[in-house]
């Protein structure tokens, strides 16, 4: 597909690419602004943050299974993140079972059995198309970190201790868990539609769930992030999570979309 190089998104872009890095960098920030202020005005209801969070998330995940059964290929997919989303998944279902049991259950597990025959097709089905030495990303620098700032900083709620550390276990975890999936992306140079359209969906979703927060925060003017009884450094540390998550994401999302706009069906990263 060649680039349709006389349209004004595409315009835009090269602009855009000209600029300094200062100019960038203001643009970056008053487009996410401007799509908070969009958000708090459309959205009244916050929660739909979150449903839609995880229904994107769960999108994505159908985009993988796509491309698993049609074209009978794992490469370009990381193992790793699919294993550590299928952790986190799993605590923050036993834990929705006990805190929570409502539409974030149904969608939680319905994501996990998606994960889960994803990894089963890339271990078993495809594993000769699997490329280990791309995924090299050891996944214990996200569980190890994870597991110690759970057991250090957690809500403190009514609910058991272990519920407890167990959901800010999964909270920290989900926030680095694309690290391995975006390593092997960097590594490989190119990243193939239907992996990109799945990141992407990540991106996405996270922006989602950062936005949420922000706008929380800002309608109780900073007071929402110190409730009594939440702790006093948990609901900081949960909107830091999707604030590291949503940056971790960002740069891929603006390649995902330069590309899109260019036409091209496989995107290149920038070297490192």
């Amino acid at each position: 597909m060649g680039r349709r190089r006389g349209s004004p998104v595409n315009t835009l872009f090269a602009w855009v690419r000209r600029q300094s890095m200062k100019v960038k960098t203001f643009l970056a920030v008053t487009t996410v602004l401007c799509s908070l202020v969009a958000l708090k005005l459309l959205i009244k209801d916050q929660n739909h943050f979150f449903v839609a969070s995880e229904a994107i998330h769960a999108a994505g995940i159908l985009v993988l299974i796509y491309k698993l059964t049609t074209q009978k290929t794992c490469s370009g997919l990381s193992l790793k993140t699919q294993e550590l989303t299928a952790i986190f998944l799993a605590v923050r279902l036993c834990c929705s079972f006990v805190m929570e049991g409502d539409i974030h259950t149904v969608l939680d597990f319905a994501t996990l059995i998606s994960t889960v025959w994803v990894i089963y097709m890339i271990r078993f089905k495809l594993k000769s198309t699997y490329i280990v030495e791309l995924d090299n990303m050891a996944i214990y620098y996200m569980l190890v970190p994870s597991a110690v700032l759970a057991l250090l900083i957690h809500p403190y709620t009514l609910h058991s201790l272990i519920s407890r550390i167990l959901w800010a276990f999964c909270v920290y975890l989900e926030s680095v868990s694309v690290l391995p999936q975006l390593r092997l992306m960097q590594n490989a140079k190119m990243v193939e539609p239907f992996t990109a359209h799945y990141v992407f969906a990540l991106g996405v979703a996270r922006f989602l769930g950062c936005a949420h927060w922000i706008i929380q925060v800002y309608d109780t003017a900073g007071k929402y992030l110190f409730l009594l009884g939440s702790g006093y450094f948990w609901l900081p540390m949960v909107l830091l999570s999707e604030i590291v998550q949503t940056f971790i994401l960002a740069d891929f999302c603006y390649y995902y979309i330069k590309s899109v706009v260019n036409g091209q069906l496989l995107m290149s990263l920038p070297p490192v």
